[in-house]
């Protein structure tokens, strides 16, 4: 991804790519009827493109029409924007940005009870 993060892209750019994200994969139209405001399809092919160029989305052809895809998963741009944030304001630990989720109890059980798997699995050594 070109130096770009969704973490920086405006309201309408992280509307859409949320849309791709959930879609999985989508043409102008799906996102345009998907879209809380009505929109034209020339603008939201016009963001679209501005994604693809950030590297945030890539397309293919068929037929005539244009399918998007985000380049990477939703998890990994979160991953990448708290990476940031841990950069700015705690000197890059990101287990400082956890703990402080946890201790301003921003994570209910199943989150916490989630992200412990997540640990437990990669202290073992396997991906789950």
């Amino acid at each position: 991804m070109r130096n770009h993060i969704a973490a920086d892209l405006g309201a309408l750019e992280r509307e859409v790519l949320g849309l791709v994200w959930r879609l999985g994969s989508a043409t102008a139209e799906q996102v345009r009827a998907r879209l809380k405001r009505p929109l034209k399809e020339s603008t939201v092919r016009t963001v679209l493109r501005r994604l693809e160029d950030k590297g945030h989305l890539s397309h293919t052809v068929y037929g005539r029409t244009f399918i998007f895809r985000a380049e990477e998963s939703r998890s990994r741009a979160a991953a990448k924007a708290v990476k940031r944030i841990a950069d700015w304001f705690c000197e890059g630990s990101v287990a400082d940005v956890v703990t402080g989720l946890v201790d301003a109890k921003m994570l209910d059980k199943s989150d916490l009870a989630r992200i412990s798997e997540k640990i437990a699995a990669a202290k073992r050594g396997s991906d789950k």
